[in-house]
């Protein structure tokens, strides 16, 4: 079996880290930069950033936050939040991510997705997916756009499917009904994209213990699982997470982080 990966997400908001409950109610929690360095060094195997208002505002990722966050880490970085044409993408790789994550952009352009992957490689786009229980959608499951604030007609599974074919390596699958909650992943459709897809999944949204994620990594067959919460207000650290995945038989990488690479 694959090892598995432990990803931190740090949605950014005029220059800080902030977190919210379902898309709402943000407060913001910290420096990017520090927090980025800070889980580095304690062995997270990936980080993103998301650029939260950027598509709701218009505007392109803050390019010069992301190029102070890839001074401080040597693990791979995706970035995403107004990445809309491949001039962006470009930016965005030239200041240090090793990957670009299209949301709302890719909904509105699809074709922004087979471009990315013909010029910069399919291993670094990566389709990030903002999906809530919907009954009417064949899957169950329709897609949210602009930081979860505007409903499209798009199934959540088929457009999964669909930007496989365009060329995303990579699918970051983020529960909106789950998202902030600390109450567990949404199993049902990350299994569904998952066994449906050739390409990682990486669940997002609901994390707020091990159990949660080693459920979600096993039950629902994820590649990565991507925390927030329980790790920015230290109910839970990387190693911990790590270590509690190891005692229950799932393959992570241990050998990652700034300290490894220091010792």
């Amino acid at each position: 079996m694959l090892k598995k990966r432990i990803i931190v997400c740090l949605d950014v908001r005029d220059g800080k880290t902030t977190k919210g409950v379902q898309f709402a109610g943000n407060r913001d929690i910290g420096d990017p930069v520090l927090m980025a360095e800070q889980y580095y060094r304690h062995g997270v195997d990936e980080l993103v950033f998301y650029d939260i208002t950027a598509s709701p505002e218009g505007r392109s990722t803050m390019i010069d936050v992301v190029a102070r966050v890839a001074e401080k880490i040597f693990i791979p970085f995706s970035v995403g939040g107004g990445i809309g044409s491949l001039e962006d993408m470009r930016k965005v790789i030239l200041a240090g991510a090793e990957k670009v994550s299209v949301n709302s952009q890719a909904v509105r352009n699809p074709a922004i997705i087979e471009e990315g992957a013909a010029l910069f490689g399919r291993q670094c786009i990566v389709l990030g997916m903002d999906a809530a229980r919907d009954p009417d959608m064949p899957s169950g499951y329709r897609v949210f756009i602009n930081g979860g604030r505007v409903a499209t007609n798009l199934d959540a599974l088929q457009w999964a499917l669909q930007a496989e074919s365009l060329g995303a390596g990579e699918i970051v699958l983020n529960s909106i009904d789950a998202d902030g909650t600390t109450a567990g992943y949404e199993e049902r459709l990350t299994k569904m994209v998952s066994q449906a897809v050739g390409v990682p999944v990486v669940a997002s949204g609901g994390a707020g213990t091990p159990e949660h994620i080693y459920q979600v990594l096993t039950f629902a067959e994820a590649d990565a699982a991507l925390v927030a919460s329980m790790v920015h207000y230290g109910t839970w650290t990387i190693s911990g997470i790590k270590d509690y995945l190891e005692s229950r038989g799932v393959p992570v990488r241990k050998d990652t982080g700034g300290e490894a690479c220091l010792a």
